[in-house]
């Protein structure tokens, strides 16, 4: 297998968080377990085997590598995959994959679908990802993933399993749907991001941006150019009830090392030892 691409990974809760983000440089993510991929600035090897993919938005670190992504399923004879990025997006992604298709002399199969903020994508069965609109310099769109779950209504709880059969075939509906809320990607936002769509604060894990960790770092330009700094999650530590939270996307500004300090001396329990940084 070529090891083409440094990556990190991170088991949860039964879910593998692979990929890699700095800020200017690349960012892609995927859960395998999910079978979905998250943003595309680099395109590992192995992650072309996934055949569907959420882009946040279309700056280069995120969107990039699209057509290599596309290109590499299409020589080794996969299925196109299915692309879902901002609807705005769209029109241009589509001509840049059609200008590498005239260098490259090689068709680019995919389907590229626009999402708005509230749309939900249907993945398989057991899924559902929803479309929220976050604050970045350009249109983008955050994405959570729902685990549906569906159990039996209270009122036909007590029916032995044979009248409960008997309803179902009769066209009965005697479950309602739950959804847990199990993996969360923000892409690149300012805190509005967050304090706008409150359920990113609840899913079991969330991968969010902290660009900016330094104290001389002035969070009015931050912000205005759709990013956070360190001190914006210290501010809302009580909302996080996430069990996980990846810090990523860091600034090429600071070292490893850097990061590290300045996280931790502006959140000493690291959020209750809940914050991973994606370094």
């Amino acid at each position: 297998m070529v090891e083409n691409i440094p990556i990190l990974s991170h088991v949860h809760d039964g879910l593998t968080i692979e990929g890699y983000s700095r800020a200017a440089v690349q960012t892609c993510w995927r859960v395998n377990e999910l079978k979905l991929l998250f943003d595309v600035g680099v395109q590992p090897w192995d992650f072309m085997g996934t055949p569907t993919m959420f882009i946040s938005h279309a700056h280069l670190d995120h969107i990039a590598a699209l057509p290599a992504y596309v290109s590499r399923r299409r020589m080794m004879k996969m299925d196109p995959p299915i692309i879902y990025l901002p609807d705005s997006a769209v029109d241009m992604a589509w001509k840049m994959l059609q200008t590498f298709r005239s260098l490259d002399r090689g068709a680019m199969p995919c389907e590229l679908i626009g999402l708005l903020d509230g749309d939900e994508t249907k993945i398989g069965r057991e899924y559902v990802v929803k479309s929220m609109n976050v604050h970045h310099t350009i249109d983008a769109l955050g994405f959570i993933v729902y685990q549906r779950r569906h159990k039996l209504k209270p009122e036909y709880l007590d029916l032995p399993g044979e009248k409960i059969r008997d309803l179902k075939m009769a066209g009965t509906e005697i479950t309602t749907e739950q959804r847990v809320p199990v993996f969360a990607y923000t892409g690149d936002t300012s805190p509005k991001g967050l304090d706008n769509n409150p359920e990113f604060y609840e899913s079991k894990i969330l991968i969010s941006e902290l660009t900016f960790a330094a104290p001389e770092h002035r969070r009015s330009k931050i912000h205005k150019h759709g990013h956070m700094h360190v001190d914006d999650y210290r501010e809302r530590a009580d909302n996080f009830q996430n069990e996980l939270i990846i810090g990523s996307h860091a600034s090429t500004r600071y070292t490893d090392v850097q990061i590290r300090r300045f996280v931790k001396k502006a959140l000493p329990g690291m959020l209750d030892d809940r914050l991973k940084l994606w370094i």
